[in-house]
């Protein structure tokens, strides 16, 4: 990080101001994340804010490519998972790094994992907002690396999630939403967008024609749905009683469409060759096993949460598995 603005935060830091953040944060929407929110922001310098946009540009040069849906076409690993009116491109595209340092010694970042779904863009806005109200923050500094402003950031989403479609015929879809450890995102963009949030169970059907009912009882048909569900996840929870499925066709228009999810969240890594990606593998394409199988981690293509990766690695264990075609072996990174 820039030393000099670590080091200045860390002066002016108290305990009592970071809980007065912790305590703004909490009555804004009456709700506390369930999660631990950090002390401070961390402060990129430029040299590796560029590396990072670098890093970027390549791994979206792949994903923008006329035929990477013919290259991804195989992460349906069940054809019945298909939702119907796919996007020509994926709306959202969220890439996770880890900081590690190249052969001189220099801060380079790494392709952790990357997924075709939104992540906490309305909650990493109101979360500046509060750092920048109860610390000094250096002048000019920004969460928006391309210089725009927290203005043009929200009238983005509001353009790409909402349009011009009436905000009430907007939802954010969920299963439990007031239940998912990222609620308070839900929270932000009802605030700052007037979208409806719904649970799958809220959706009513009738032919092709999506409706909610909204407080004094009357239908109100979905033009939008500002999708924050993992398909996957759903496709397997047979408990949830529903009357709309993701695989029939409905007049709506999906914000992002879950097609993009499967083709990009991890099935998509072997396909990035660059420095700042590790090398990465489809196991069942794989004509023979690296030689320093130590150094790589196994991965199921559709974990949750990390669930289900391997992180010591065996010909034993590649051995015992019962369709190759399900998992990645993905080369470590030292952090």
């Amino acid at each position: 990080m820039i030393s000099q603005h670590r080091k200045a935060f860390n002066e002016q830091f108290t305990q009592e101001k970071y809980q007065a953040l912790l305590d703004d944060l909490n009555q804004t929407f009456d709700y506390e994340p369930p999660f631990r929110i950090g002390e401070t922001p961390v402060f990129i310098p430029n040299s590796f804010k560029e590396r990072l946009l670098e890093a970027c540009e390549e791994i979206m040069a792949v994903i923008n490519r006329p035929d990477f849906k013919e290259l991804t076409q195989d992460a349906f690993i069940d054809p019945e998972i298909l939702v119907p009116n796919e996007s020509a491109h994926s709306k959202f595209v969220q890439l996770d790094f880890g900081v590690c340092l190249d052969e001189n010694g220099d801060p380079i970042p790494k392709l952790i994992e990357l997924q075709g779904f939104p992540s906490l863009f309305f909650f990493q806005e109101l979360l500046i907002r509060l750092y920048r109200k109860h610390f000094d923050l250096p002048a000019g500094s920004t969460i928006h690396p391309n210089g725009m402003s927290t203005e043009e950031f929200i009238e983005l989403l509001r353009s790409e999630i909402v349009g011009d479609t009436d905000p009430k015929q907007v939802v954010l879809l969920e299963v439990t939403p007031d239940l998912q450890a990222t609620a308070i995102d839900f929270y932000a963009a009802r605030a700052l967008l007037g979208i409806k949030i719904l649970c799958i169970t809220d959706l009513k059907k009738r032919g092709k024609t999506l409706y909610y009912l909204d407080e004094s009882g009357q239908e109100v048909i979905i033009k939008r749905i500002f999708n924050r569900i993992i398909f996957d996840e759903l496709y397997q929870r047979k408990d949830i009683p529903r009357e709309f499925h993701f695989t029939e066709e409905v007049d709506v228009e999906w914000v992002g469409h879950p097609n993009w999810f499967f083709r990009i969240s991890k099935y998509a890594m072997p396909l990035f060759d660059s420095q700042y990606a590790p090398k990465c593998y489809h196991l069942d394409k794989l004509e023979k096993l690296p030689e320093d199988l130590e150094n790589y981690v196994l991965k199921p293509f559709y974990s949750f949460a990390g669930t289900g990766v391997q992180i010591h690695v065996t010909p034993e264990i590649i051995d015992g598995l019962k369709d190759r075609s399900n998992y990645l072996l993905q080369e470590k990174v030292d952090y």
